[in-house]
């Protein structure tokens, strides 16, 4: 690695094998087939500046043509030589023009600077870099006076939250004050900017490989990933059955890897049950056990984590706002630490009794099952022991609701990020006849046809609503697809995800672990799930932004596409006009909700 201007950087002989594993298994397994060439190799390449630097800030367009015309073409042949030394390089010069930053905002910052007068453009993900460095500070300046505009903005909003709480103590409802804060906004925006240069010298070499290794498998598709020892490790703890904290997941921002977003939340955890922490939120702070806030842009999501997780029954206060809003809309809410058991909020199911004036005589009993994710205790049913899983739960939950004498039943699906394939085999057979259900296709084009053979039996055979959201993923869109290309019932609320893909975990590395994809879901009409997601029969408001939520925000999603229908009898069919009909009526009420919800306000 003598040619390349790294600092210190020398692969260790488990760091080689490990990248040839990587890159063999893009090359050989990935259910694209797309062997790992030099176009694909460069595609990587322009990928890897770009996720080091998305907004396109840093890099020069000469440092840009400098390394593609240097490497672009044996990238990917480095790869499956387990030879990192092209991806160091690009690292270090990165750091190079991060650090030229650093000390720029350093000596700036020690002025007194006038915040008038300038505008900026802060999505530059889709402009060219810039070709001078004069540009270049030109744009650090201007980002330098809206950061600190914006701190500004943020200190007067909390000294008035701070007034009207302490004299109105019953209206925090839970959030808690950032009192006593002195620090000017310049030595706010300075210690933030000084974290970050210390993180980047806290950088091991086995996280530089991660992320270019990662950065690879992102080039094939969303869901393949590397992880290097520690954030393998990280993801062991995550996948037990048993956490202490708020039970959030988070990830840095694809477009502002400075922040923190929150990606999902645990159903039935801390977070989740606060009701003021949602996903698509942004961590910006953090105060653990009492303490002061401690400002976390620039933090790595590792050391989040370590101020989020504590024991049980003490208290953490996170500070986030929604994307695209400035600091000084956000709120600081604080939850109690818990024990969170991932299967502990399985399957419920209530009755709820509706009676619609001038047309029904007595209340309609509709049966209500909510089913937060598709989970079942792998590691239990393999030793033979007891375990719990969603079908169980729901077969459970169906018989209790069929004693109850309902009218119809609605499956709640919202923010079901998915899980076992079998498992949601398992619960559509408890609503169709029989038939096929999922139809898989593995990446050396085989189909895998999973069917229900159970004779005709049905656990519960009534009307059926199932309610969707852009969080329902993967085993929730099979699930709602099945439900109705059968025409067992009407999907209701907003597009869903579209993940219609699936990993297999990698654990045999010679360092860390990855996920693969391998396989790929399409309904029994032929369509993929993939990127479409499955649109409902009537649509509800969508709460998320499509932007930045879902598989169609994605780089790299795989596409939709079709294979042949398997033979299946519907049971059902709504008629265009009827859900032409449901659509005008659904619209009218959310017109007049959302008339009355302003009216209110």
């Amino acid at each position: 690695m003598a040619d390349t201007n790294t600092e210190g950087f020398v692969q260790t002989p488990e760091q080689k094998v490990t990248t040839r594993q990587v890159a063999a298994l893009l090359d050989r397994s990935h259910y694209l087939n797309q062997p790992l060439d030099s176009k694909t190799g460069s595609e990587i390449l322009s990928m890897y500046i770009d996720s080091l630097d998305p907004n396109h800030t840093l890099f020069l367009q000469s440092d840009v043509d400098e390394f593609k015309k240097k490497y672009a073409d044996e990238f990917g042949a480095r790869l499956k030589r387990g030879d990192l030394s092209a991806g160091v390089e690009v690292f270090e010069r990165y750091r190079k023009r991060s650090n030229e930053y650093f000390a720029m905002a350093s000596k700036m910052l020690k002025t007194d600077i006038d915040l008038t007068g300038d505008t900026i453009v802060l999505d530059r993900e889709k402009l060219n870099h810039f070709k001078t460095k004069k540009e270049q500070r030109d744009y650090w300046t201007r980002q330098l006076k809206f950061q600190l505009i914006s701190i500004t903005l943020g200190q007067e909003d909390e000294k008035a939250k701070e007034k009207v709480f302490l004299s109105n103590p019953d209206i925090t409802r839970g959030q808690d004050l950032v009192r006593n804060d002195q620090r000017t906004p310049s030595e706010i925006l300075q210690n933030r900017l000084s974290r970050q240069q210390e993180q980047f010298k806290r950088l091991t070499n086995d996280e530089i490989m991660e992320t270019i290794l990662n950065t690879a498998m992102l080039t094939y598709d969303p869901h393949s990933n590397y992880y290097a020892p520690i954030q393998a490790n990280e993801l062991q703890i995550q996948s037990s059955l048993q956490l202490e904290g708020i039970g959030v997941s988070i990830r840095p921002d694809r477009k502002n890897p400075d922040y923190t977003r929150i990606v999902t939340l645990v159903d039935g955890g801390p977070a989740a049950k606060s009701g003021q922490i949602k996903p698509n939120d942004l961590i910006i702070g953090i105060a653990k056990d009492g303490e002061n806030m401690t400002d976390v842009v620039g933090w790595s999501t590792r050391e989040i984590v370590s101020l989020i997780r504590g024991k049980r029954g003490t208290s953490v206060t996170i500070k986030v706002r929604q994307p695209n809003t400035p600091d000084a809309s956000a709120r600081n809410v604080t939850v109690v630490r818990d024990i969170i058991q991932q299967e502990e909020s399985g399957v419920t199911q209530r009755v709820v009794e509706l009676q619609r004036p001038n047309i029904d005589k007595t209340p309609k009993r509709i049966g209500v099952l909510e089913i937060p994710s598709f989970y079942l205790n792998y590691q239990a049913r393999r030793n033979g022991e007891d375990y719990r899983s969603v079908s169980i739960d729901t077969e459970k939950a169906l018989k209790a609701l069929n004693k109850e004498n309902i009218d119809g039943l609605v499956v709640d699906l919202r923010n079901n990020p998915g899980g076992s394939l079998d498992e949601v085999a398992k619960m559509l057979g408890f609503f169709i006849k029989s038939g096929p259900m999922v139809q898989i296709r593995d990446n050396r084009g085989n189909i895998q046809v999973y069917r229900d053979d159970d004779g005709g039996e049905q656990l519960y055979d009534g009307k059926v609503v199932v309610i969707t959201n852009l969080a329902s993923a993967s085993a929730s869109e099979i699930f709602a697809a099945a439900i109705q290309d059968y025409g067992r019932g009407l999907v209701v609320g907003s597009t869903t995800t579209g993940k219609g893909s699936a990993q297999i975990q990698l654990d045999n590395l010679a360092l860390g672990s990855a996920t693969l994809t391998q396989r790929k879901f399409y309904r029994i009409t032929g369509g993929s799930t993939q990127n479409k997601g499955v649109v409902p029969d009537v649509e509800l408001v969508n709460i998320y932004d499509d932007a930045t939520f879902g598989e169609r925000a994605q780089k790299k999603a795989l596409p939709w596409d079709t294979i042949k229908t398997a033979p299946y009898k519907p049971e059902g069919k709504f008629t265009d006009t009827t859900l032409a009909t449901l659509n005008q009526q659904s619209k009218i009420r959310q017109e007049q909700t959302h008339s009355l919800f302003i009216s209110q306000r």
